[in-house]
């Protein structure tokens, strides 16, 4: 079982490039060796939209992608796929990356069993599933090569007016209904709402977007920080 280590830095929906560049100029600490860190966990839609089979859509988070690709040679990173950036096995081949299907994924925090996932797997609904399944798949993205350039200038040009940031009503019952499909851990991590809270073992982590904070694991807790 993967050991979460002391030092380990974690960020969730920075949403990038469209909304704020904190994210770039964190992986650019991290390059030039102004911040370090044991490990990173990226908790999904860091990318405001990129996807696998596709050269096209890199194109518009070049800078990112390879510094990202540069720290995965001397840091050990983990992704987890969120709903903005999924297929993305081959874009960062020495990076631990954790479609859909695969998480949540258990891991361990000195003694705590701890699941970590993007978010958005339980409780969403059969019609997102659905989507979620023919969308983030090979054979569909293939498909919709001839359109490509049209179908993601469209939703790139779309991405940065979308409101991302808010509070979410009734975020309590949410937990409660995601947590009924956790059993056998001791904290649950996940990205995804924006919300920048801990609820008994459910910690909703900080969007980088919308909060300007990530997270960080101190004296074997994990801490919400802004980095300066």
């Amino acid at each position: 079982m993967t050991e979460i280590k002391e030092g380990a830095l974690f960020i969730a929906d920075a949403h990038y490039p469209h909304h704020g560049d904190e994210f770039i100029k964190l992986l650019q600490k991290l390059d030039n060796g102004e911040l370090t860190t044991s490990q990173l966990f990226l908790m999904g839609d860091v990318f405001d939209l990129l996807f696998g089979y596709n050269d096209y859509i890199v194109t518009f988070s070049n800078e990112a992608v390879n510094l990202l690709q540069k720290l995965s040679q001397k840091i050990e990173i983990h992704y987890f796929e969120g709903n903005h950036d999924f297929c993305i096995k081959k874009i960062f081949p020495h990076i631990n990356v954790y479609s859909r299907d695969e998480q949540p994924v258990v891991m361990k925090l000195g003694t705590k069993r701890v699941a970590l996932s993007h978010g958005d797997k339980y409780e969403t609904g059969f019609g997102y599933g659905v989507y979620c399944n023919l969308l983030r798949n090979k054979i569909t993205l293939n498909i919709l090569k001839p359109f490509e350039k049209k179908i993601i200038n469209y939703q790139m040009n779309k991405l940065p007016s979308k409101i991302i940031c808010f509070k979410m009503p009734d975020f309590e019952q949410k937990v409660k209904a995601i947590m009924s499909h956790y059993k056998d851990v001791d904290l649950v991590i996940e990205g995804h709402f924006h919300q920048a809270v801990n609820i008994g073992k459910y910690i909703s982590l900080p969007s980088l977007a919308c909060q300007k904070k990530v997270a960080m694991i101190q004296n074997g807790n994990i801490v919400f920080s802004k980095i300066h």
